[in-house]
């Protein structure tokens, strides 16, 4: 069974609260495995003729606890044990811990030197692995005496004294004054628990069925968006399993690519059938539906957690500052046109748009160089952790385009009872694809932000949320509109009133709240109110 790395990870937080660091090293680490009951974990260093009691025992000594600190006082990763953590995600999940002990291993000074007995003498590396009962059992031997000679050859008298007896060794004596360590935790084995997606894929023959038989389109409609939740999380971890298996740089570009792939394609199949409104506000719903939506219940999810929840402020703000620069270029052709009403429906008009789009593309381009080349160390960790055993990259690819093609099925039933649905429930274009599309398409990925927000992985619910609003307005915002001239359905990017001052609003607070690097479960419940707003705003229009 292969140990859980974020269990792990979560261990290590608490050696080091316990020891009064305000980092996560490699010694914490060492020390979590070293108190884990795993089988793997006992194997791996018994292979290495190594005990974890004894390697325990080693580091106790030779680390220094620091000053009391507060439990929520946020614990950054020092490189080496960020790219520890890394090596071992990559590993297969058997050989984990060996990884991670043959790595620290090769360390030459320092605490896990020590305590493994690595600093460059056998000697040390023989009395590290030498349990606690064989010095006790060496204590018990008598030493062997040696005759000694008088001046004419005759040996010593017994009156003579005994040599004086060595003392006893610095580690012995040290061991002595330590009290006992309390008993290692026992980490139970995580459950199989069945996916609620696994039972949702059923609506998937059965949107099908309803289609084909021409039903109310308002259970087409349902069936359809109910069908696409499980295709769009099945999507999400294929590349995440994907990206996991080629490496950081190109899986970085599999998950910015595929990352708002499901709304990609409803949106596609939208222009196509002449839905230029519904196009253009699922475009403006999805980065509000990000930013007040998702960072709303990852804010309230993470202070459920601890009372002060803290995160990069480089990235936050880099983040927003690449969002700000969207808006500005969604929202100038909309500017031109309170300027210049009368040639909306001119050359010039779409002519921008077209201008816009190139300029946002590039500017996509270049932010992908910026965090995957030369400031990927500003990324590092944001990455989605794979759960379970890896997939093989056949596999992945597999379940991939078997998601692609049945979203892309599914958006064409969605999108022919589109119509008939507005006019039923009296719902606008606006309201459908400011609030309900978005939400299909993304519903996997805001889970996993939220889920990860919980379990105190701020900074990565945080990329998802700022990241996904990012994309939509710097690449899937340009393919729209290109796309649109391919298929003879020209889309310009002009939106009403009501959605720019929407994303000017959304994007303020946002910045507002990220920006000083630290936010709590108010803050979160101030942006649901505030998208809250904007929705009802939407639905009455």
């Amino acid at each position: 069974m292969a140990i859980e790395l974020e269990e792990l990870l979560d261990e290590a937080r608490e050696e080091a609260l316990r020891l009064g660091h305000d980092f996560i090293g490699t010694e914490h680490l060492l020390l979590a495995l070293a108190g884990s009951t795993d089988s793997s974990v006992t194997e791996a260093f018994g292979a290495a003729s190594l005990t974890p009691e004894t390697v325990r025992l080693g580091l106790e000594q030779a680390l220094r606890p620091g000053p009391h600190r507060d439990a929520a006082t946020e614990r950054p990763l020092r490189s080496g044990a960020r790219k520890l953590l890394d090596a071992a995600r990559a590993a297969d999940p058997a050989d984990t811990v060996t990884i991670m002990l043959t790595t620290m291993g090769r360390e030459r000074r320092g605490p896990i030197a020590q305590a493994l007995g690595r600093t460059g003498k056998p000697e040390r590396a023989e009395q590290a692995a030498r349990p606690a009962k064989a010095d006790a059992e060496e204590e018990a031997v008598p030493a062997v005496e040696r005759p000694r000679r008088g001046g004419r050859g005759e040996p010593r008298s017994q009156e003579q004294p005994r040599r004086r007896e060595r003392p006893p060794r610095p580690v012995e004596r040290v061991r002595a004054e330590i009290p006992p360590l309390p008993p290692p935790r026992v980490i139970p084995p995580k459950r199989k628990r069945f996916k609620l997606s696994y039972l949702l894929l059923v609506f998937i023959p059965l949107s099908w069925v309803l289609a084909q038989m021409h039903a109310d389109p308002l259970l087409v409609f349902g069936a359809a968006c109910i069908a696409v939740l499980p295709l769009a999380g099945l999507m999400g971890t294929a590349t995440e399993h994907l990206a996991h298996r080629t490496g950081p740089s190109i899986g970085g570009l599999l998950n910015a690519t595929f990352g708002n792939a499901a709304e990609l394609i409803i949106a596609l199949v939208a222009l196509r059938a002449g839905l230029v409104d519904l196009v253009k506000a699922s475009i403006t719903g999805s980065i509000l539906g990000n930013l007040l939506l998702i960072l709303g219940l990852s804010l309230i999810a993470g202070g459920l957690r601890k009372p002060v929840i803290k995160f990069n402020q480089a990235t936050a703000g880099m983040s927003a500052a690449m969002l700000s620069l969207a808006v500005v270029g969604l929202v100038m052709p909309a500017l031109f046109h309170s300027i210049h009403p009368e040639i909306i429906y001119a050359p010039r008009a779409l002519h921008l748009s077209e201008i816009v789009a190139v300029l946002l593309g590039l500017t996509y381009l270049a932010s992908l160089y910026f965090s995957l080349r030369t400031h990927k160390d500003l990324f590092a960790g944001v990455s989605h952790p794979v759960e379970g055993p890896v997939w093989s990259v056949g596999v992945a690819v597999a379940v991939l385009a078997a998601a692609t093609v049945g979203v892309s099925i599914e958006s064409e039933i969605l999108v022919h009872a589109t119509e008939a649905v507005t006019r039923s429930l009296g719902l606008t274009p606006i309201f459908l694809g400011l609030i309900i599309i978005p939400l299909i398409g993304n519903a996997a990925e805001h889970a996993t932000a939220v889920v990860l927000a919980g379990k105190g992985q701020m900074d990565i619910a945080l990329q998802v949320a700022l990241g996904s609003s990012t994309q939509v307005a710097l690449f899937v915002a340009p393919v729209l509109v290109l796309a649109g001239l391919l298929m003879g359905q020209p889309m310009d990017l002009v939106f009403t009133p009501f959605e720019v001052i929407a994303l000017g609003l959304g994007t303020g607070v946002v910045a507002i709240i990220t920006l000083d690097g630290e936010s709590h479960w108010f803050e979160g419940l101030q942006l649901l109110v505030v998208y809250g707003i904007i929705a009802a705003a939407a639905l009455v229009i």
